[in-house]
């Protein structure tokens, strides 16, 4: 028998949906946050600096 005891909690089915729906959130965020990081241009060490602001 596989019942819970009075008093005993169980995330079930809901408790696995929320988590599930923030790991794919987490999982395309952190694919999005590479996308833009990959965007930005920094000078590497030993091209000189003409000082211009893009």
């Amino acid at each position: 028998m596989n019942a819970l005891a009075a008093g005993e909690v169980s995330p079930g089915l809901l408790g696995f949906l929320v988590v599930a729906a923030l790991g794919f959130a987490l999982y395309f965020l952190v694919k999005s946050m590479n996308k833009q990081m990959s965007k930005i241009d920094l000078p590497h060490a030993g091209e000189p600096d003409d000082g211009k602001a893009k």
